[in-house]
């Protein structure tokens, strides 16, 4: 149990509201699905493995049947290491959700050995930031028809740690380094959320608000590589130095459902929080040319070619 740890407070209910969470079959996204639901809210989880998204949601429901007003829950595939998967998942809820209220971009790899997507894209930007910002461009007509929306992104105090190479940001021609690629990609999505609530206010859209995160340190999976690029036995030497201030998935979750939820934050955008509050992320995080940048470099590399979120037309839903 950590010395301290934030918690979100607020009884707001999301009856009659949709949430969209990815890689929610375990950890803080199975937290955060688990809160949303409780609160009443139709969850869409977006998850790679339908099989193990079937059994986190027969969990959730099991847990909460005696709980009254409860929501929904939705499962749809995706697999964030695919583009084309990605789109595919877009297009789907486009077809059969008439609203968007919030979206977490939670799902995420950790340190894993040297290897890409199915695109070619080192994969821990691939699936950290460039999956997640195709997704929610494909979203955000839909979610500019939702408001007030709010667009949570969760990162980690690892961005701190390194920077970003614009030169090479797919490790084409330098070395790897796991913990460098993980703090890469975490520093983008700070990025990310930054130049997004910059690029809302361009075009004059309210209602909109995002947030990036550290969610803490926490005993789920998402460490289950280190083993493999540190050395053996570091899952566990690790576990060990960082038992004090290592959370559950439950506290884990707090930041996500506090950004996503808290009338506290209702009108701020574009910052970051650990322990459900606003914090500095590091002077990379708050480089504008460096997020300018990365949201060009992203574009074209998810090739959105002439598709313009920000002005594009809700396609609406597809009638049966």
């Amino acid at each position: 149990m950590p010395l301290f740890s934030g918690r979100c407070l607020s009884t707001a209910k999301l009856v009659g509201k949709t949430a969209l969470v990815t890689g929610c079959n375990t950890g803080i996204g199975k937290e955060t699905v688990l809160d949303f639901y409780k609160r009443g809210a139709k969850v869409i989880m977006a998850c790679r493995s339908l099989e193990r998204a079937e059994e986190a949601k027969t969990d959730i429901e099991t847990r909460c049947k005696d709980l009254p007003d409860t929501g929904k829950i939705v499962l749809v595939k995706c697999d964030l290491t695919s583009l084309k998967s990605v789109r595919e998942f877009a297009q789907n809820v486009l077809d059969t959700e008439p609203q968007i209220n919030i979206l977490v971009n939670n799902a995420g790899v950790m340190m894993c050995p040297k290897s890409e997507t199915e695109d070619g894209f080192e994969m821990q930007l691939g699936t950290n930031h460039l999956a997640h910002f195709l997704l929610t461009m494909l979203l955000l007509p839909r979610i500019r028809n939702s408001t007030p929306a709010r667009i949570v992104t969760v990162s980690s105090k690892a961005h701190t740690r390194y920077g970003i190479n614009f030169d090479d940001l797919n490790y084409k021609s330098r070395n790897y380094n796991a913990a460098e690629a993980y703090s890469q990609s975490k520093l983008a999505n700070v990025l990310f959320s930054r130049e997004l609530a910059a690029k809302l206010k361009e075009h004059n859209i309210e209602g909109i608000n995002t947030y990036s995160l550290h969610p803490g340190v926490i005993k789920t999976e998402l460490g289950r590589h280190l083993n493999e690029t540190l050395f053996w036995g570091a899952r566990q030497i690790i576990g060990f130095v960082l038992a004090p201030f290592i959370k559950s998935p439950e506290l884990g979750a707090q930041t996500t459902i506090y950004c996503a939820v808290d009338e506290k934050c209702a009108k701020e955008t574009g910052l970051y929080y650990s322990d459900c509050a606003v914090t500095s992320p590091a002077p990379k995080g708050l480089n504008d040319e460096y997020a300018k940048k990365l949201w060009e470099k992203s574009v074209e590399l998810v090739k959105l070619g002439d598709f313009n979120p920000f002005t594009a037309a809700d396609p609406g839903v597809k009638t049966v």
